[in-house]
This record gives structure tokens, sequence and C-alpha cells, in this order.
């Protein structure tokens, strides 16, 4: 009964991850939808230089601000001992005839 439902758990959360189909129906399109605009290069020419005038050649990714990853380390480590735990209960009862 909880395979079962351990199962059917899994299924339905299974059904709301989306599918990621990448060939479509139409054939891939070998123009540009859109020509960039004036503003569009002037901002790309500014962001490839750096501060002191030079062209930078590494790349620096932008800086997005740390999140607290404390939650998803304690919930990850939670369900990976109750998974453990499960599994060494089941064993447990098969080794003494339950």
């Amino acid at each position: 009964m909880l395979t079962a439902t351990a199962a059917g758990a899994l299924l339905g959360a299974l059904w709301f991850v989306p599918s990621a189909n990448a060939t479509g129906d139409e054939p891939a399109r070998t123009e540009p939808s859109a020509t960039p605009t004036s503003q569009v290069t002037q901002q790309a020419r500014a962001a490839s230089e750096s501060t002191d005038g030079t062209t930078a050649d590494a790349t620096r990714l932008a800086d997005t601000g740390s999140f607290d990853t404390t939650p998803y380390v304690v919930g990850g480590t939670l369900f990976l001992t109750l998974g453990a735990g499960f599994i060494a209960y089941s064993v447990r009862r098969e080794r003494l005839g339950f």
C-alpha cells in the first residue's frame, strides 16, 4: 500500500513537469526577426568596455545577489534520511520475516 501511494504521488508530481520538445513543426527561420536599434548597439558597446577604456576579454557575470540555500540543504538532507530509513526498515522487516 505504501509503495502504491509513493508511486501515485510520483506520477502525480511528474504530471506537472513541462515537456521540452526541441523539434518544431515549422522550418527554422534563416533571417533575424528584428534588426537591432542604435540604442541596443550603443548599450552593447558600453557593456563591452571596462571602466579603464580597454575592451574586457574576460567574461564577468552579473551580480544577482546570493540567496539563502539553507532550507534546500536541510530539506534535501531530511528527505535523504527519510528514504534511507525506509530502506533500512524494509530490509529489517524482510530479514526478520514479517
